[in-house]
């Protein structure tokens, strides 16, 4: 795909339905009695796999255009699949689902694509080993593909070395299952989207601090759910409305859940011009983002606030490329282990464009205010990488040539046409 500079956007923009809402939903629903009627489900790649694994588990699932039904059949309704299980490029799914198979009355093989079998899966392994599962990696590199066998489980007090919200999930479904309660606590508090509507479907799940605490054997409960706007989605927008000059873009029903906008911390202490309309607070919360251009300057990224903007560096690296001064990102190791590692190709890329980055053990400094200019992106599959760099060529001289352009389906199948629109005001 070739993309041109542009001198404003202008206009609404609808985000697609939360990526992690959307897959939770499913699984939740397969989980409870009843059928759960899930709206504004996002159709990426990712939660299509969901729903593939959970089909061949047994669940019927009903996917129309206006919404989703998942028939559920209670905790103890999932069924051996006679088939792998193929979760695609999600590491969602593979994570999450490994807690719910720890516990089933059978064996199941799961495995995904190349990038996801090279993700690690040990920070899974371990705990759910310590609950009594029996999770084998079947090249012996603790990851995918994974030979898991159901076992009874029971409850633990896990400290996670990592604030990951996977790992967390993982560790509360396989609760779900367990003789006793089980404990997960984290250096920072991750995304809590699963405490939330383990809660809404009915399971006894509550927070102290830093710690997620799950009692076992719960009537999950079938729901509606109406999926609010992924702000990780919204981000590109967040970020075009302040770097591309003479924008306003209003980026409507956008998750705003406290452990997922740091996005919109940063962006604000960068000097970004970005106004809260609409809040809705009731269970996951939700605004519209009205954004205008802005003179952004540098400042330093770390500490607590990376759990809740991890996926968003990328495109805040773009930003940051921009913006006056010096921006440095730290404690960010986890990048390197995304669908990509997101440091070295983060650096790639916008050393590409003329961007001065320097890539470190964890993060990036980025010295702001250099002049980009078209170039060869290499997305590496990755949809973040492919998305922030379509965001960098609308203020690049010259032509980006974005190599791989169609990953964007993982995530924001209608990403392009999305920013076309916008495009079509200005």
């Amino acid at each position: 795909m070739n993309i041109t500079k542009i001198n404003g956007l202008h206009g609404e923009v609808t985000i697609p339905g939360d990526k992690s809402i959307s897959h939770r939903a499913v699984m939740f629903g397969a989980l409870a009695k009843g059928t759960t009627e899930v709206r504004n489900f996002l159709q990426g790649a990712d939660c299509l796999s969901t729903i593939d694994c959970f089909r061949k588990l047994g669940i019927e699932i009903e996917n129309t255009p206006d919404k989703i039904l998942i028939h559920g059949k209670g905790l103890n309704g999932l069924s051996a699949p006679a088939v792998t299980l193929d979760t695609g490029n999600s590491g969602t799914t593979t994570r999450l689902i490994s807690g719910i198979l720890a516990a089933q009355p059978f064996e199941t093989t799961l495995t995904g694509d190349a990038s996801i079998q090279k993700r690690p899966m040990k920070r899974i392994i371990e705990p759910l080993s310590m609950m009594g599962a029996d999770i084998i990696s079947i090249n012996g590199n603790d990851c995918a593909p994974l030979r898991i066998t159901g076992k009874p489980l029971h409850g633990i007090d896990y400290h996670s070395k990592v604030a990951s919200a996977q790992v967390k999930s993982a560790i509360l479904l396989a609760g779900l299952y367990a003789d006793g309660e089980t404990r997960v606590s984290e250096p920072v508090i991750s995304r809590n989207h699963s405490e939330i509507m383990l809660c809404y479907f009915g399971a006894d799940v509550h927070t102290e601090g830093k710690t997620a605490i799950i009692k076992p054997q719960p009537d999950l409960t079938a729901q509606f759910v109406n999926v609010p706007g992924d702000i990780s989605s919204a981000a590109y927008f967040i970020a075009a409305g302040l770097i591309v000059p003479n924008s306003e873009i209003l980026i409507k029903n956008v998750g705003i859940n406290p452990t997922r906008d740091g996005i919109l911390k940063v962006a604000i202490e960068m000097g970004g011009d970005i106004t809260l309309l609409n809040e809705n607070l009731d269970g996951e919360p939700t605004a519209d983002i009205l954004v205008k251009s802005s003179s952004l300057h540098g400042i330093t990224i770390e500490g607590d606030i990376i759990p809740t903007l991890i996926d968003e560096l990328p495109i805040i690296n773009i930003m940051a490329a921009v913006a006056d001064g010096t921006t440095i990102i730290k404690d960010a190791a986890e990048l390197k282990v995304k669908e990509s590692n997101r440091i070295d190709v983060m650096v790639e890329n916008l050393s590409a464009m003329g961007a001065q980055i320097t890539g470190t053990d964890d993060g990036m400094i980025i010295e702001g205010g250099k002049e980009l200019h078209g170039s060869v992106i290499e997305t590496y599959a990755d949809h973040r990488i492919a998305m922030s760099f379509a965001i960098a060529a609308l203020i690049a001289d010259g032509e980006t040539i974005i190599n791989g352009r169609d990953v964007v389906n993982i995530s924001y199948p209608t990403f392009y046409e999305d920013l076309e629109k916008l495009k079509s005001y200005s």
